[in-house]
C-alpha cells in the first residue's frame, strides 16, 4: 500500500528531472521481499541481546556519530541535528539502561571545528585556519563541505564533559598543530561586561561574546614514531596537561596521525 502511494510521486519526479525509466511496483516489491528474506535472520530485539551480553560479562562499545553541540537539547539550537548526540543518546538508541554504562570516553580534536552554520567563537579566518583545514583534512563526511576551523574551545569541551558525564578524554589530530609558534586556547567567553567560563544557556548570547584566550608555546614536529607520552615534544605535553587541568578530566588517548598505530595510550 505504501508503494502504491509513493511510486506515482517518484515517477512524476523522474519525469520532471528528465530521468528515463518506469517504476514497476511488482518488480520493486519482488526485489525488496528478497532483501527482507536475507536480513530476516538478523532481525531481533537489540535491547534484549545487549542486556543479555552484559549479564554474561561481555564488553559493549557504543560510538556516537556527531558532536555535543549538535545535540537537539544540549547543543547550539537551532543549529543542531534532530536527535541526541550526547552520551545519554547511547542508552536511548540501544536500549541499555544508564546504570549499565560505566565508562564514557569523550573524543575531542586538538582544535575546534564546525560544519555549516552556527556559532564558532574561536573561528580562524586567516592562514592559521587554512593550515588547520588543509593539514587536518577538514572536509565534512556527508556534506563534502569544508569545515570551519578555530582554536581549541575549552568552554565547549567542558560543557561536553558535564552533559555527557565524560570520564576520560581522547585527543585527536595533535599533529595538525605541528609548526605553529604560538597556540591559543579559549578558556572563557567575554559577553558585554560578564565573563563566562561555562557555556551560556542561550545560543543567541554568543553573538555578543568574544573568546578569552590563554597562550601556550607551540612545537616544531611530533616524532611520527612516538609511542608514549614521554616521546612527545615538551610543549605538546604541556598543551595536553593544560587541557586536563581546565576540564578536570584525564586524557588517556592521543592520536598523532590518521593511521591506527599513531594512537598513544597514556
Amino acid at each position: 500500500k505504501k508503494l502504491e502511494i509513493i511510486l506515482p510521486i517518484k515517477q512524476k519526479l523522474l519525469e520532471i528531472y528528465n530521468i528515463k525509466g518506469n517504476l514497476d511496483i511488482n518488480e520493486i516489491t519482488k526485489t525488496y521481499v528478497e532483501y527482507g528474506e536475507k536480513i530476516k535472520p538478523f532481525v531481533t530485539n537489540v535491547s534484549v541481546e545487549l542486556n543479555d551480553a552484559i549479564k554474561k560479562g561481555k564488553n559493549i562499545l557504543l560510538e556516537g556519530a556527531q558532536g555535543t553541540m549538535l545535540d537537539v537539547d544540549m547543543g547550539t539550537y537551532p543549529y543542531t541535528t534532530s536527535s541526541h548526540t550526547i552520551a545519554g543518546g547511547a542508552g536511548i538508541g540501544s536500549g541499555i539502561g544508564p546504570k549499565q554504562i560505566n565508562e564514557i570516553i569523550g573524543v575531542v580534536k586538538a582544535y575546534t571545528t564546525r560544519v555549516g552554520e552556527g556559532p564558532l567563537p574561536t573561528e580562524l579566518k586567516d592562514e592559521i585556519g587554512e593550515h588547520l583545514q588543509k593539514k587536518g583534512g577538514e572536509i565534512g563526511t556527508t556534506t563534502g563541505r569544508a569545515r570551519r576551523c578555530g582554536w581549541l574551545d575549552l568552554v565547549v569541551v567542558k560543557h561536553a564533559c558535564i552533559v555527557s558525564g565524560i570520564t576520560k578524554l581522547a585527543v585527536t589530530k595533535l599533529d595538525v598543530l605541528d609548526g605553529l609558534k604560538t597556540l591559543k586556547v579559549c578558556t572563557a567567553y567575554k559577553c558585554d561586561d560578564k565573563t563566562y567560563t561555562t557555556f551560556p544557556a542561550q545560543t543567541e548570547m554568543l553573538d555578543n561574546c568574544n573568546p578569552v584566550f590563554a597562550e601556550l608555546d607551540g612545537w616544531d614536529n611530533i616524532d611520527k614514531d612516538a609511542k608514549t607520552f614521554e616521546d612527545l615534544p615538551e610543549n605538546a605535553k604541556k598543551y595536553l596537561q593544560f587541557i586536563e587541568k581546565e576540564t578536570g578530566v584525564k586524557i588517556t588517548l592521543v592520536s598523532i596521525g590518521a593511521e591506527r598505530d599513531k594512537t598513544i595510550t597514556i
